[in-house]
């Protein structure tokens, strides 16, 4: 994949901070940017998202059975109409 370089000027402590964060997470300054702009459009986001929605369809019936069928994920828009 080929890189574009990127310049950008921040103040002296968000520079630090950044400095500071990506050594502990052993990565470099520019590696942690990358990915802090990719947690930030989502790619990560999403993917919660599709493992939470899987994991309410699987567990549905159990939510159900612990608290009824008025108060199961999903049963205030269906009750109004909306799903």
């Amino acid at each position: 994949m080929a890189k574009t370089q990127l310049n950008v000027r921040v103040d002296e402590g968000t520079a630090r901070a950044a400095r500071e964060r990506a050594l502990a997470r052993g990565m470099s300054v520019n590696r942690y940017i990358e990915e802090l702009v990719r947690q930030d459009t989502g790619e990560v986001g999403h993917t919660f998202v599709e493992a939470a929605a899987d994991f309410m369809k699987q567990y549905e019936t159990v939510f159900t059975d612990e608290f009824g069928v008025d108060r199961a994920p999903g049963a205030e828009g269906a009750r109004e109409g909306r799903r």
